[in-house]
């Protein structure tokens, strides 16, 4: 009777934490990659200008999810309102590592004000070279916000920057902090240019990791490029998705069994009026 029950309860507790589950329920497929969102940090300079004609410019384009990273002088408040005049969304808020650590509380209240679902850091404070002790640093850092987060509904993600995949040990220290942070709370936003640019592929790396990806950001990387770890690199080196070194197709098809819920297009160029529909209608050509 007793081992009965055991193995009932083992049965139940791994089906309950099966994680092939819970990556097949947090992956939205093809409705997701049917309309992507795209990162406010593009129209960074129309933003400047003017705030309210750059919603219109954006939802013109058809996409109706932006991430935020900048309020562009406006409180979070008014920038909701913004939105929700246009029917757009802001699922994630970007803010500095800074931030996170010293000013949650506003972090947590713009973020709330957004309406976004997401908490995301995009850079990590280090001399270089980036090593052991910046990784550890950050993991403690992420894992306290992380929970801080949790507690008001919101959830944390990294997104990567190139430094990260300098080799550590058997694989890199962005293995060392996927491995020993705690995925309650701490996640990762897919950069696919800075998965690239220090020479590694993004199709593996959400293959190794598919429960941990929550975003990505579609950028993609010019052919010919020397690879390196800076995190730093020209605005030339971006080219519209489809024409440079990442394989969008294939990291797409990987994405439908992860935790992956937005992909954002994110171009640093200064013609992304004309070249952000490029690489819209790029991606939306791989899902029909």
């Amino acid at each position: 009777m007793i081992r009965t029950v055991i193995l009932l309860l083992i049965f139940v507790f791994s089906d309950f934490y099966n994680p092939e589950r819970a990556i097949a329920q947090a992956g939205q497929g093809e409705q997701l990659l049917s309309d992507p969102g795209v990162v406010s940090y593009t129209f960074r300079n129309q933003f400047s200008e003017d705030v309210p004609a750059t919603l219109d410019l954006i939802k013109d384009m058809g996409f109706t999810k932006i991430e935020f990273s900048n309020l562009f002088g406006k409180t979070s408040t008014e920038l909701r309102e913004l939105l929700d005049e246009r029917g757009l969304e802001a699922p994630s808020y970007g803010v500095s590592y800074d931030a996170l650590v010293n000013d949650i509380d506003q972090v947590i209240e713009d973020a709330l004000n957004l309406g976004a679902k997401y908490v995301r850091v995009a850079w990590i404070p280090h001399d270089d070279p980036f090593d052991i002790e910046d990784v550890r640093r950050a993991i403690r850092d992420f894992e306290e916000a992380g929970r801080i987060l949790s507690e008001h509904g919101l959830k944390f993600n990294y997104h990567n920057h190139g430094y990260e995949f300098r080799p550590y040990g058997d694989g890199t220290y962005f293995d060392y902090l996927v491995q020993n942070s705690n995925p309650d709370y701490v996640n990762f936003e897919m950069d696919t240019f800075w998965v690239k640019h220090p020479g590694h592929d993004p199709v593996e790396l959400l293959s190794r990791y598919p429960g941990r990806f929550n975003m990505v950001h579609m950028k993609d990387l010019r052919h010919g490029i020397e690879h390196n770890y800076s995190g730093r690199a020209p605005s030339e080196y971006d080219v519209p998705l489809g024409t440079g070194q990442v394989d969008f197709e294939a990291l797409l098809r990987v994405a439908q069994n992860s935790a992956i819920e937005y992909f954002f297009i994110e171009d640093e160029t200064v013609d992304v009026v004309e070249r952000v529909p490029v690489s819209r209608d790029y991606i939306l050509s791989l899902t029909n």
